[in-house]
């Protein structure tokens, strides 16, 4: 599958008037795709080829860039990251393409963001949760303290440790690193019961050496109706691998 060109951003306002931005590519049934903290639209679906992947099977993909990234709002005040606000956003987005029958994912904090959107009543007919585990979902504490500390102590890190990679993928995304620091403070919990009510068919995707953000199988047996598949890869770079794109493109179109 050949990588497509980056589309030009599309622009919305949010529940508060936040301009966020979201790329298309393809035709036919939606899928809106959302990445993970650090990253954009193109960096995680097209870069490496999973939304040309997906188009292929009959899939119009819609990628919002989350608000803090790429091209969206990056507010500087607290009063732009209230609690869930990822989610609200993204319920925002849904309302402004007026899409009823649509299916729904994202990796790492896109999956988060995606499971959130669930217990909170978002109905797609399908959704993928990939780079997230149960307790990623359960308790965002350490993972969110360990990118506070990050952003807290940029270039103190030994070179190869997981915050030193952290802080490289921050710098070739130029990241806003005052908006997410504040974005940070917006997470929430999901109680178990609560993932556990979810009736969705979901496919729950992560690389093989992939434990970030807990166990897969965990969330996988939590749910109601979901699978579990392992691709290659660790958390940084199972994105990278064509594996994460042909996963979700043949569950969206079994």
């Amino acid at each position: 599958m050949g990588i497509m060109s980056t589309p030009d951003p599309n622009f919305f306002d949010s529940f508060d008037g936040a301009r966020l931005a979201w790329r298309e590519v393809g035709e036919g049934r939606t899928v809106v795709l959302i990445h993970g903290l650090f990253s954009d639209a193109t960096t995680n679906w097209i870069r490496y080829g999973h939304a040309a992947a997906i188009a292929a099977k009959g899939f119009r993909v819609i990628m919002p860039d989350l608000r803090a990234h790429g091209s969206s709002a990056k507010p500087h005040d607290a009063a732009g990251y209230p609690a869930d606000v990822l989610a609200d956003d993204g319920f925002a987005l849904i309302a402004h393409l007026g899409l009823t029958d649509y299916d729904l994912g994202g990796y790492s904090l896109g999956g988060r963001t995606t499971a959130r959107m669930l217990v909170r009543g978002a109905k797609p007919r399908r959704a993928i949760i990939s780079g997230m585990g149960l307790s990623g979902l359960t308790d965002t504490g350490p993972r969110t303290e360990h990118f506070k500390h990050i952003l807290d102590n940029l270039g103190s890190f030994p070179k190869f440790s997981p915050e030193w990679n952290a802080e490289a993928f921050l710098k070739t995304t130029k990241g806003d690193t005052a908006a997410l620091r504040l974005l940070l403070d917006s997470m929430v919990d999901t109680p178990a019961d609560a993932i556990a009510g979810i009736d969705v068919s979901t496919l729950v995707v992560s690389g093989a050496e992939d434990d970030d953000n807990g166990s897969t199988e965990d969330l996988a047996a939590l749910l109601r109706d979901a699978r579990a598949e392992r691709i290659p890869g660790g958390h940084m770079s199972a994105v990278t691998k064509p594996e994460l794109g042909i996963a979700i493109a043949e569950f969206l179109a079994a």
